[in-house]
């Protein structure tokens, strides 16, 4: 199981107000907060087993929310 932060507030703790004005302002960014969302409790639930998965959807799931979470440090420094 993974020990670093991965919610949002975790990964940018100085960037919270930036991220919740995006998340009003801009309809694709809140989009993309929400499927990281849906995607990082994904991965929380195949990490504790509640829901088991193979070791290479779970790579697979943490590659994508490693690139989602790129993109949303890019849109977020450019704010």
């Amino acid at each position: 199981m993974s020990d670093m932060p991965h919610e949002l507030p975790e990964a940018f703790p100085d960037q919270i107000k930036t991220i919740a004005q995006l998340q009003v302002d801009d309809p694709q960014f809140a989009e993309l907060t929400d499927r990281y969302h849906a995607l990082n409790a994904a991965i929380v639930r195949a990490e504790t087993n509640e829901e088991p998965t193979s070791d290479f959807h779970l790579e697979d799931m943490k590659k994508r929310r490693l690139m989602m979470l790129d993109e949303i440090a890019g849109i977020v420094n450019r704010a």
